[in-house]
């Protein structure tokens, strides 16, 4: 058993309120006042750390006086500036930035109070590690609807830092036990939750956790065994929407991106490169980060500021840890979307010819494996636009000569296949897999990365038309298991299997289409494909571990 940093308990104040009263909740650091929101308590910016330096650990948050407002959101941690090609709409701007960002926001019936023990969600953001604030997914919507159902339950939504300010690699990263910070913010936040969250009115014990993109991959690497917390002292269950445990380097091998920011930072001479680094003003450091590739850069997917192996938080590349069985063994619910990887094969139209396909993802991605190998997987991704994603689409959104063959197996890459062969080694009596094919019809992206969220999220009740996903999820969240009366336009009941109920033999997925359609199909494409793509992925990370 691992040991809270919060050694102290909650002193728990019981929101006994007059109608129209704000929510007021005391906890051993503080008082903060929140608001009414519909038939919700809201607890807005709430610090789960205290302000610290650049590149530090979070620490327990400050002792503070006064009666605290937390009717606001944060400030987001610092964000990466993102070069988004057409037809990726700009991004809105997030508000205040500051690095003084490590808070979070509480979203509980207004009846709930301690002793209430209500099942507690943690939804962790996404964003590839680059961007992200914890107001981007609206979940109050799902809050209230648990009302509804007669589920109740609370969402907590923690600020992590991102890019380089959450992902520093390099050996002098580790050497100073600083490596993965954005996942040690999770981490606390969500010790934070296990002693807080009573004064909320929430069960510690029955704690689940989640999110999309980054915010699932980190869920993945939180799965995993580690040499700071057992998984299930923080959490009893996963829901993750694109992503789950991938492959990744070791913090030494960040160190180019190290090196490459001490230098834009004229940092090169000082005796203590890490300390210069966090000595230079924020703008002026902002501005070198943001010089350095994105998601959306050439390298795509490869991007350089995300989680890696430090032998602490991510002892051994998570597909070794996979493939061996070593994370936590609970329900989870994971899933994708169709056409994962279109967005991500936007900044690639100068790859037109199957040579430069087969170079870009030898030199990109598989840099240790055999000609042969890739030779093989561009036989199982063929130059064939009818084969390429977005998927069923005949030869339309071809924007490229290679950009469909690109867009299936960067899709595969890192989500769809990453999730397959999670799938196919995890205790497979405790998983639920989902797939989405809602939006389809969009051109060139197809039902592209992303496109799911708002399916379990609707941004307000009034806007959803069908409550399945969303019913779904707050199964989960309260029983683990999804099937609770799920029910379509007032129809039957929809039964959810689990992935190793075999439907024409290959395992079950649940799948949303369009228009509100939900159906349970076969896990059945790309099998070959994606088996030879995560043998060629085990395979390197053995060899470089």
């Amino acid at each position: 058993m691992f040991q809270l940093p919060f050694l102290l308990s909650a002193a728990l104040a019981v929101p006994c309120l007059a109608s129209g009263e704000a929510p007021t909740v005391t906890l051993n650091y503080g008082v903060f006042q929140g608001a009414v929101n519909g038939n919700l308590s809201t607890f807005l910016g709430v610090p789960f750390a205290k302000p610290s330096v650049r590149f530090s650990l979070p620490e327990r948050p400050a002792l503070l006086h006064g009666v605290q407002n937390a009717t606001a959101f944060g400030p987001a941690c610092p964000q990466q500036a993102l070069t988004l090609p057409p037809p990726i709409p700009p991004l809105v701007s997030e508000g205040q930035v500051s690095e003084d960002c490590l808070k979070l926001n509480v979203f509980a019936p207004k009846s709930a109070k301690p002793g209430s023990n209500l099942p507690v969600f943690v939804w962790i953001y996404g964003g590839g590690f680059e961007i992200g604030n914890s107001p981007d997914t609206e979940v109050r919507p799902v809050v209230e609807r648990s009302l509804a159902t007669g589920e109740p339950i609370i969402i907590v939504t923690p600020n992590y830092r991102v890019s380089a300010f959450g992902f520093l690699a390099g050996k002098e990263v580790g050497d100073a036990g600083i490596s993965n910070l954005g996942l040690r913010d999770q981490i606390f936040a969500l010790e934070w939750v296990q002693e807080h969250i009573q004064a909320f009115g929430g069960d510690p014990n029955r704690v689940v956790i989640g999110g999309p993109s980054a915010g699932a991959i980190s869920t993945g690497l939180l799965l995993l065994s580690n040499k700071r917390f057992e998984p299930t002292d923080l959490f009893r269950g996963a829901f993750m929407l694109s992503g789950s445990p991938i492959t990744t380097g070791s913090v030494t091998d960040g160190q180019p991106y190290y090196d490459g920011l001490v230098a834009a930072n004229n940092c090169t001479r000082s005796s203590d490169t890490l300390d210069c680094l966090r000595r230079v003003p924020f703008d002026a450091f902002m501005a070198t980060v943001n010089d350095t590739t994105n998601l959306f850069s050439y390298s795509s997917l490869q991007n350089i500021w995300r989680p890696r192996v430090d032998g602490d938080i991510v002892i051994q590349d998570p597909l070794i840890s996979v493939s061996k069985g070593l994370y936590a063994n609970i329900p989870i619910i994971s899933g994708d979307s169709d056409d994962e990887g279109t967005e991500f094969s936007l900044s690639n139209d100068n790859i037109t010819t199957n040579e430069e396909f087969l170079d870009y993802i030898h030199s990109n991605y598989l840099s240790n494996s055999t000609s042969v190998q890739i030779a093989k997987l561009g036989t199982l991704y063929p130059n064939d636009p009818t084969q390429g994603s977005p998927f069923d689409t005949g030869t339309a959104n071809q924007l490229t000569p290679q950009f469909k063959r690109l867009a299936a197996f960067q899709g595969d890459y890192l989500f769809v296949g990453g999730g397959a062969s999670f799938w196919n080694t995890h205790r497979r009596r405790k998983m639920h897999g989902v797939v989405n094919k809602h939006g389809k019809s969009t051109p060139i992206l197809g039902a592209a990365h992303g496109s799911d969220v708002p399916l379990w999220f609707p941004p307000s009740i009034s806007n959803a038309t069908d409550f399945v996903p969303v019913d779904a999820l707050i199964n989960f969240i309260n029983t683990l298991n999804p099937n609770r009366s799920l029910k379509a336009h007032n129809t039957s009941t929809i039964y959810w299997p689990k992935w190793n109920e075999l439907m024409d033999g290959s395992p079950s997925l649940f799948t949303l289409s369009d228009p509100d359609a939900l159906s349970i199909t076969p896990e059945d494409f790309r099998v070959d494909a994606i088996q030879f793509l995560f043998e060629v992925l085990l395979q390197q990370a053995e060899k470089s571990a």
